[in-house]
């Protein structure tokens, strides 16, 4: 009995408190829509009528009134109202935006004077250093990434086989010289025995002129019959004939020395092959020789030196890298870029090693076609679907006057500004005017 009377006051105690709830809720609406967009209560008689209930009045929901003051803020008389309130930072918004049009104005037009790419690097004829001969290394007076004049030695090979193969060679070249001198000793003795047949077949012919003009008159005589006999006439005929003979032999020996001289021209003619046979033997001797000593054929630095001493060197093999001091940079502008560049024009460089050491160089010259048509897989437009892409073109930009003291090889990456417009800009005819 207890126990059911306290369970039904607890119902009637639960029911009030949701009555009360409810009241406050219509009062709260109630309210909220008794008042206009401005804020002000409408007229009693227009009013709607009200429950009035004993419990308190709430103010309006926080939402409702949050949207409220947002539609009382974008009225236009208040923000008519803001500008006449603030006219002094209407003043100072207007007094920055002028600068900044002026400045980007300045911007706009100066760097219109300039073309810029960052996809540009160092790049060089670099190549191996490789020994002509084989043989021990006996010393490597460089190291690493050291920079060598034209000229200086990079390593020595042993020499002493090289050296005797030059004496070798020196040697058959003084054998072949004196085969030459003394073929033009016996073409000498050669001429005299020619002088001497000469004079003898001279003589000969003398003697025979005498017998012919013996045999003539004896013959004379004995036809005539005035004096002399057949016998001596027989006698002198024979003595001519004999002369005849012997002038014959004497003219066979001149031939037989004339002969000679031409066999003497022959062996002379193949003593001086011989020569210039072990001449070049010899120079090659002298060029094995001096190709033990690996020297820098121009000025750069040496790069992943690998040569060592006692280290047998193979023809070919390469003993170090080597990077010329005549480098250039390749800049693949696109090929949008390209309308006002032309080879002479002046380039500011930016290395990303040295960014504090800005450089100088001009446009040496423009490649003739896109990187990609040189590649060793071109591209193929006519086949496929097409997609137009802007293509890059390669400039070689040469460095004016590149400094020493900064270690530059190829593959550094570089910032390049070419100048391809020489009238200064207004921003530069401020600074001159200024």
């Amino acid at each position: 009995m207890f126990e059911r009377d306290n369970r039904k006051g607890g119902d009637r105690a639960i029911d009030d408190r949701a009555g009360a709830g409810q009241a406050f809720l219509e009062t709260g609406q109630s309210r909220a829509a008794g008042f206009d967009e401005e804020g002000r209560s409408p007229a009693p008689a227009d009013a709607p009528l009200q429950r009035r209930s004993p419990a308190p009045a709430i103010p309006p929901f926080a939402d409702e009134a949050d949207d409220d003051r947002l539609r009382r803020r974008a009225t236009p008389e208040t923000r008519r109202g803001w500008l006449r309130r603030h006219p002094l930072a209407m003043v100072l918004a207007l007094l920055c935006l002028l600068p900044a049009l002026a400045a980007g104005y300045l911007y706009w037009d100066d760097s219109s004077h300039f073309e810029y790419t960052d996809d540009a690097y160092i790049a060089a004829r670099d190549y191996g250093i490789a020994p002509e001969v084989s043989g021990y290394i006996t010393a490597v007076p460089v190291t690493d990434n050291e920079h060598v004049a034209q000229g200086q030695v990079i390593a020595r090979i042993d020499d002493r086989s090289y050296r005797a193969a030059l004496a070798q060679a020196e040697a058959q070249v003084a054998a072949a010289r004196a085969n030459i001198e003394n073929i033009d000793a016996q073409l000498a003795v050669q001429q005299a025995r020619i002088a001497a047949d000469q004079a003898q077949l001279s003589q000969q012919q003398a003697a025979l002129v005498f017998a012919q003009q013996q045999a003539a008159r004896y013959q004379y005589l004995a036809q005539t019959q005035l004096a002399g006999s057949v016998q001596s006439a027989q006698q002198y005929t024979a003595q001519l004939h004999e002369q005849q003979a012997t002038v014959a032999s004497a003219q066979a020996n001149l031939k037989l020395a004339q002969r000679q001289v031409e066999a003497l021209h022959a062996q002379r003619a193949s003593a001086v092959a011989s020569l210039a046979q072990a001449t070049a033997q010899r120079d090659q001797a002298r060029l094995n020789l001096d190709y033990t000593t690996v020297r820098a054929a121009q000025p750069g630095r040496i790069v992943e030196l690998s040569a060592a001493v006692g280290q047998y060197a193979q023809p070919g093999t390469n003993l170090a890298m080597f990077v010329p001091d005549d480098i250039w940079i390749w800049a693949n502008f696109k090929e949008t870029q390209l309308a006002r560049m032309r080879p002479g024009q002046p380039v500011t460089i930016a290395i990303d090693a040295y960014p504090e050491h800005p450089l100088r160089g001009h446009v040496a010259s423009v490649q003739p076609g896109s990187g990609t048509a040189f590649s060793l897989l071109p591209a193929e437009n006519a086949t496929g679907n097409w997609v137009k892409i802007v293509q890059r073109v390669p400039v070689k930009i040469v460095i004016d006057h590149p400094p020493r003291d900064l270690a530059l090889g190829p593959g550094m990456s570089t910032e390049v500004e070419v100048r391809v417009d020489p009238g200064p800009s207004l921003y530069r005819q401020l600074r001159q005017w200024l």
